[in-house]
């Protein structure tokens, strides 16, 4: 399964707004520009957020963005459905002979169970950790 520029982007301004939770709106020009990002194309994500009821927006000159819900309630699930569609790893796993569809639907299970466990609140509060060292593979 690939995620496209929609669900990278939708992630983008949910976890903006969950890290500004409770301090009114956020205009999504302010996180176009803080990730060189077209405003443009985050307006056009923000529509299909808001209809799901993830976001909501607040007219005026002091306008934008707030989340819908608190942001340990909105799972990175839920805006990936709303932005990229059902997830799947690959198209027909009813067709596929019974070995294949089992693997496909283990990839799916495990895909979800990350994205549905994976809350906005922890997008937001998460820090990278200089102490970690990275794996290093030798060939």
């Amino acid at each position: 399964m690939k995620i496209s520029t929609k669900g990278r982007y939708g992630l983008t301004i949910m976890i903006e707004l969950a890290k500004k939770f409770g301090q009114g709106p956020i205009s999504l020009k302010s996180i176009a520009q803080a990730h060189n990002l077209s405003e443009h194309y985050l307006e056009q994500l923000a529509g299909p957020l808001r209809n799901a009821g993830l976001v909501k927006s607040v007219r005026g000159a002091y306008g934008g963005y707030i989340l819908a819900k608190e942001p340990s309630e909105i799972t990175a699930g839920d805006i990936i459905r709303v932005l990229e569609g059902p997830i799947s790893p690959v198209e027909g796993i009813e067709d596929e002979e019974p070995a294949k569809r089992e693997l496909w639907i283990r990839i799916r299970d495990a895909v979800k169970d990350v994205l549905d466990h994976t809350t906005v609140e922890d997008l937001a509060n998460h820090r990278e950790d200089n102490d970690v060292q990275p794996y290093m593979f030798y060939i």
